[in-house]
């Protein structure tokens, strides 16, 4: 048996304090939804209480599907790396970056400084798709997350990633394949929030198979598959790890997932806090 945790859309807070000449362009319209209220919507005391129940069920693995951070400020990796250690060490948890981790092309030299060694696999090489392989599970990390222009948050993969991805999966097929990234690779969110690449993502999957597929990016709790060799594979988003509200398909929840590896079959508990402040089981 193997437990694996799945969380998503942390978005840590507050923000550091930025200087001016931080706030051009896409940050600039990014700090002001924040100051108009996003930060509101992430809360870190139930942040906090979600990894302290995550760390109670003692999962053999934490995946983490992106934007740990909010408008690619400098500092927020820092903060973003001291957060990620109070859930495990990096050999523990292994984190797929979201379009707000790759905020802008100057945010991507921070994000691989502070957060490479939760994005490296196993041959402790940086890039992407990364591998890791634990106990028999191989967890494939990919980055969908590039940097865009204001208002946009769609995502991409791009050929040489997904060629890559193609090669692991023919690689891991007698292991049980776990694939993490941050935008839903299904459609529905519209072009601005998309990953553009979906349809070539499905049939990399269609042709070479998968046991399970992990993302955030949505905010909300989302149970779908896609086609795959041997029948659907299971596709599960999470909402925000960090989220309150009066919505409760959107307040903060993680994944709990047991594989029984010889069977490979997946049992899914989520965890979601409720209006009293505590977490507890949800149906499916």
């Amino acid at each position: 048996m193997f437990r694996l945790a799945h969380l998503s859309d942390a978005h840590i807070g507050p923000l550091p304090n930025p200087r001016w000449r931080d706030l051009l362009g896409k940050r600039a319209t990014g700090y002001i939804n924040w100051r108009r209220g996003r930060y509101r919507a992430h809360d870190m005391e139930a942040l906090g209480a979600l990894v302290a129940d995550l760390r109670a069920h003692r999962p053999d693995h934490v995946a983490i599907t992106g934007d740990v951070c909010n408008i690619g400020l400098p500092a927020e990796y820092q903060l973003a790396a001291q957060w990620l250690h109070t859930i495990g060490a990096p050999a523990d948890v292994s984190l797929a970056p979201g379009n707000h981790d790759a905020y802008l092309r100057s945010s991507l030299a921070y994000m691989a400084r502070d957060l490479s060694p939760w994005m490296r696999g196993d041959d402790g090489a940086n890039g992407f798709p990364f591998l890791r392989r634990r106990d028999g599970m191989a967890i494939i990390g990919l980055c969908s997350g590039v940097p865009t222009l204001p208002f946009v948050a769609s995502g991409k993969l791009g050929r040489g990633q997904l060629a890559r991805f193609a090669e692991i999966l023919r690689e891991t097929r007698d292991e049980v394949r776990v694939v993490l990234l941050h935008h839903p690779p299904v459609d529905g969110g519209g072009r601005m929030r998309n990953l553009a690449d979906h349809r070539a993502l499905a049939e990399t999957l269609a042709r070479e198979g998968a046991d399970l597929v992990l993302h955030g990016h949505s905010h909300v709790i989302s149970r779908k598959s896609l086609p795959g060799p041997d029948g659907p594979i299971p596709v599960l988003g999470i909402c925000s790890a960090s989220s309150i509200g009066r919505n409760p398909r959107r307040r903060s929840a993680y994944f709990l997932i047991d594989f029984d590896l010889e069977q490979r079959r997946i049992a899914v508990t989520t965890r979601q806090l409720d209006a009293a402040g505590q977490f507890h089981s949800i149906p499916a």
